[in-house]
C-alpha cells in the first residue's frame, strides 16, 4: 500500500494519520479533565508501554529497510562487476564471436540502468528485464560457438563463466529490487504509532498541559516512518539506490576495446 504512493502523497498520508491520532486524543483528553484523578495512572501505565513498543517496533523497522537498501547497492555494485568481467574476457574471443558478444554489452548495460531507474515491478521494470533476457540469449549462443570451435582453449571456458556469473547476478538484483519490508509489518508500525501518540495526547490533554510536546513527538514520528519507508522505495523516493557504477561501465564501453583479438 505505502509503497505504491510517490513521496508527498506518503507523507501527506503519515502525517495525516498521526497528527490526526494526536488531535483526537487532545480532544479526548479535554473531555476528560473532570475524571483525571482515577485516569491518571492506568493512563499512564498504557502510555508509556505503548511508546515502548512502537519504539521496538520502529527500530525493527527502520533496521530491516536499511539492510535492503544496502543489499540493493551491494547488488548494483556486483552487477556492474560481473558485467565489466564478461565484456573484458569476451574480448579474449576470436573472431567473429568476439565483435558479435562486444556489440552486446552496450545495449545490455543500457538495459541494466532502465531497470535501475525504473518502479520495481512495473511495465517499464518489466521490459528493461526481457531486454536484458534476450541480450543474455544471444550472449550465450555466441559464447557456445565459441567453446564448440575451441573445446580445449582457457579463454572460451573463462568466459562462459564469467557469463553465467553475470546471468546469475541479474537474477540477485531483480530480486534486491523487489525485496521490501511486508506490508503488514509497516501497517502495525503505523497504527501502533498512531494509538501511542493518542494516548499520550489524551493524558497530557486531562492535566492541560504539554500540547506542543506531542506534537513535536506527532512530527518526529511521522519523520521517522517516512524515512523509513522511502529507505524501501529504490526509484521513487528521496532515497534511491545510485547506480553510478553502470554508468561508469557503460562510458568505458564508448572506447575502443582494452585488448586486441587472439590470432
Amino acid at each position: 500500500m505505502f509503497f505504491s504512493l510517490n513521496s508527498w502523497e506518503l507523507a501527506c498520508l503519515l502525517a495525516g494519520i498521526l497528527f490526526g491520532a494526536t488531535g483526537i486524543g487532545l480532544l479526548v483528553g479535554r473531555s476528560l479533565r473532570r475524571h483525571s484523578e482515577f485516569l491518571r495512572e492506568p493512563f499512564g501505565v498504557v502510555q508509556a508501554a505503548l511508546l515502548t513498543l512502537v519504539g521496538l517496533l520502529l527500530a525493527f523497522t527502520l533496521a530491516m529497510a536499511v539492510n535492503r537498501y544496502e543489499a540493493r547497492r551491494a547488488a548494483v555494485v556486483d552487477d556492474s562487476n560481473a558485467i565489466g568481467t564478461a565484456y573484458l574476457r569476451a574480448q579474449t574471443l576470436h573472431e567473429p564471436v568476439r565483435s558479435a558478444s562486444l556489440r552486446l554489452y552496450p545495449a545490455y548495460v543500457d538495459a541494466s540502468i532502465r531497470l535501475s531507474k525504473a518502479v520495481p515491478g512495473s511495465a517499464a521494470a518489466r521490459r528493461a528485464i526481457a531486454a536484458e533476457s534476450v541480450i543474455q540469449r544471444q550472449l550465450w549462443s555466441l559464447a557456445g560457438q565459441s567453446l564448440d570451435a575451441q573445446p580445449v582453449q582457457s579463454a572460451p571456458r573463462l568466459y562462459v563463466d564469467s557469463l553465467n556469473t553475470m546471468i546469475d547476478m541479474q537474477t540477485t538484483r531483480v530480486a534486491a529490487l523487489n525485496n521490501r519490508v511486508p506490508s503488514a509489518i509497516s501497517l502495525v508500525v503505523v497504527i501502533g504509532a498512531a494509538a501511542a501518540l493518542a494516548l499520550m495526547a489524551i493524558y497530557l490533554a486531562m492535566f492541560s498541559r504539554g500540547v506542543v510536546t506531542v506534537l513535536l513527538a506527532a512530527a518526529l514520528l511521522t519523520l521517522l516512518l517516512f524515512v523509513s519507508f522511502d529507505l524501501d522505495r529504490p526509484a521513487r523516493g528521496f532515497i534511491t539506490v545510485p547506480y553510478t557504477p553502470l554508468v561508469v561501465l557503460r562510458v568505458g564501453m564508448e572506447l575502443p576495446p582494452a585488448a586486441d583479438a587472439p590470432r
